[in-house]
């Protein structure tokens, strides 16, 4: 049983590798929209496109919102799952 419990722990261990790299990625992106964002008010016709190209950008950045708050939750999912079958298998051999 005794492989079948490692190659577990090598799983999840590459599972979290993903999907931390995966969280990683998306708050560059993330970090690259807010960059550019500017907080500008734009008063007359000619900064309409400016501004609506603004409001874009800033909308992209609100619906990164719930993809990121889900990556992190599955990555401390996993990382919690992973200390737990490390200690498992730990307390087995102690």
């Amino acid at each position: 049983m005794e492989p079948a419990q490692g190659s577990l722990l090598h799983i999840l261990l590459i599972a979290w590798g993903v999907v931390t790299a995966g969280l990683i990625c998306v708050l560059i992106y993330r970090s690259a929209l807010a960059n550019r964002e500017e907080d500008q008010i734009f008063l007359d016709s000619a900064g309409d496109s400016m501004a609506k190209e603004q409001q874009e950008i800033v909308g992209r950045i609100d619906r990164l919102g719930r993809p990121i708050k889900g990556l992190i939750i599955t990555s401390g999912a996993l990382l919690v799952s992973i200390a737990v079958l490390w200690l498992w298998e730990g307390f087995k051999h102690f």
